[in-house]
Parts: C-alpha cells; structure tokens; sequence
C-alpha cells in the first residue's frame, strides 16, 4: 500500500537538502541570476549528496538503492531552494538515469562508473527542439543508418550545461520512434550553437545545438538493437520535474503565508483579510495536490508499472498548478511582487517555462 510518510532515511535526506538550499543555495540564487554563473562549488556541494550513485548498482560503483519517490522528495527539497541552481546539480542525471533505465550492459559498464566518481561528469542531454508544436514522441531531429553507424542531423535547444559537456544524450527519430544516441561532445557535425536567453533560468546556461551529418557508431545508440523505452525515460523526466515544481511552488506559498502574516495594513496583519487567506489556502491545496500526484507516480514507476497515464495527467495539473501558486504570491506581495529585490518575480518567470521543460530534468 502507498504510504504517505517517508521513511527515516528519506527524512534525512530531505533535511540535509533542505538546509542546503535554505544556507547555500538561497544566500546567492540572485546574484547567480543577474550575472548567469552558478558557482561551481555549489554544484559540487549538491553533487556530494550522492543522489545519483545512490540509484546505481554496486558492480557499476554505486549503491544500487534506485528509488523514484525518494529521487522526486529530493529534486523538491532542491528546487525549494533554487530552481535554476537544481537543473544544474542534476544535469548529469539526464544521461545517467537513461544509461541505468535502458542501456544495454556493455553501455553500463563504460559509462556508469563516471556517475560514481568524488566530482560530477561533464554531460548533458538534448531532446526540445525549437520547432512548433514541439512533441518529444515526433521529434524532426533524424538518425539514419549509415556504414554501421548512424548520421543525426536536426536542431536542438534548451540543452543544459551543452558548452562543457563531453557527452551528449541526443534524441532523435529513427524510423518514426524516440531513440537516443551517445554523442561525444567534440564529435564532427556537432555543432554549439549561442546560449538561449531565457525569461527565467538565467542562472543556468543553455544553449542550442546542431547536427550536420553527424555520425556515431551503432554501439553509441542507447538499447543498441532494441533501443529505448521512450515512455518510461518520458515518465522519470515528468517526475522530475514536477517535484521540482512543486518545490519551487512550495517555496512561494510558504514565502507568501509569512509576508501575509508580518505585512500590517490598517493596524491588522493582511493574512486576516478574507480575500488573502482564501488565496493562501487555495496556494496550499495546489500545492499538496501536485505533491500527491508525483508520489502516486513515482510510486508507481518504483512498483514496475506503467505509469503513462499519470504522468501524462500529473505534468497538465502540475504545469498550472505552479503557475497559479507564482502568481497568487506576486498578488500578496502587492507592488513589491514585481520588484527584483524580492523572489516573488524570479519564481514567477521560472514557473512559466514548466510546460516547455519536457526532458530538461529526470530521475
């Protein structure tokens, strides 16, 4: 049966982040803002929980206790902190999760030991394309079969991190189906594009790329032969980053309940006022109901099963849910929402680029 108390370890994890974001992450998410660099030591620190190696095999050097539910406590508790600055300690995990996922054992026992190392691997995936009505299961980014190998040719964008990376995970259509293929970053054909400049993540560089005949030996296409499970690596990238939603949504609801409770107006606290506490308890049901509905799939995906359909729902909920949350708290905040010195317009920007994050995330 689900349960809905995390156990002693999971507690103490979620602890251990949470006073992370809350002493480290919180003391410079705006300043890594404004001039687009995240220190690299706060990656590292972030790194050093050892969430990745935590999920992978002991032959492969990790400590092969792979949980969903506890990966999503620990992608919310990160986001609750920064969201920009959470993309970027789990980037290495858009390649690693897929290895562990669908990779065949000759793939796990090259790459999967780089996971485990003291300092995170240079790496990053590409799957968003910068096309209209963009869709990860019709991807216009190709991958046909040539001499042994294949040629990757398309564009890509929103890659994290693209610019130090020495591998890239790129998705592409082969024959009418969502493949992914190990591309080495200096690889010919691959080509690095300018950084985006995003509404919000500034604090993360993205950036854009292109294929130009690039070849990878046949050995380089995740699965190999028989590939990849598209949904299942779509479903623990929608779990991702819905925790991380909601952590960025449980940031701002909890942000907007103090300033409501500290803010006097007329001589009374402005939590007192009707019309501002309903808005705070519909923050707080937004935000549980997101909770619930990444445990429920998470859970689902610990248990083997196909969770599809709830991630499918839990991504269109979770997408607007924090939305509404940002913006109710730029509301409490009155004037002072839209002023940089305070958080509210930051979580705001980041929280309308959820329904464009499809792979940016995975656990």
């Amino acid at each position: 049966m689900l349960s809905f108390e995390p156990d002693e370890e999971q507690k103490m994890l979620v602890e251990a982040i949470e006073k992370f974001a809350a002493n480290q992450m919180r003391k410079v998410y705006r300043e890594a803002e404004e001039e687009g660099i995240i220190p690299g030591h706060l990656r590292q620190s972030g790194w050093d929980f050892g969430l990745l190696p935590a999920g992978i095999p002991e032959q492969y050097g990790g400590f092969g206790e792979y949980s969903v539910v506890t990966a999503a406590l620990a992608a919310e508790a990160m986001a609750f902190g920064d969201l920009a600055i959470s993309l970027a300690i789990a980037t290495p995990a858009l390649v690693g999760i897929p290895l562990l996922l669908s990779g065949t054992e000759v793939q796990k026992e090259r790459y999967l030991p780089m996971f485990c190392e003291e300092s995170p691997p240079s790496v990053t995936a590409a799957i968003i394309e910068p096309t209209i009505q963009y869709d990860p299961r019709e991807l216009k980014t190709t991958a046909d079969h040539l001499d042994g190998g294949y040629v990757l040719n398309g564009e890509k964008s929103l890659v994290p991190l693209a610019s130090e990376a020495d591998l890239i995970l790129v998705y592409a259509n082969e024959n009418g189906n969502t493949q992914a293929f190990l591309v080495p970053g200096d690889a010919d054909g691959l080509i690095l594009g300018s950084a985006d400049q995003l509404m919000g993540l500034r604090a993360l560089p993205i950036y854009n790329i292109s294929l130009q005949d690039c070849y990878v030996p046949a050995a380089n296409k995740l699965g190999e032969e028989e590939g990849i499970s598209f949904d299942l690596i779509l479903n623990h990238s929608r779990v991702a980053l819905a925790a991380s939603a909601v952590g960025l949504a449980n940031a701002a609801a909890v942000y907007a309940r103090q300033y409501a409770k500290e803010r006097i107006q007329f001589d009374e606290p402005i939590a007192h006022r009707q019309s501002i506490a309903f808005m705070l308890a519909e923050m707080a049901i937004e935000v549980d109901s997101a909770r619930l509905m990444v445990w429920e799939t998470a859970w689902k995906l610990d248990r083997g099963e196909d969770a599809t359909k709830e991630a499918t729902l839990m991504k269109q909920y979770v997408d607007q849910a924090v939305l509404r949350v940002a913006d109710s708290t730029v509301q409490i905040l009155g004037g002072y929402g839209y002023i940089r010195e305070y958080p509210a317009e930051l979580w705001l920007r980041n929280a309308r680029g959820f329904s464009s994050f499809d792979g940016l995330a995975i656990v």
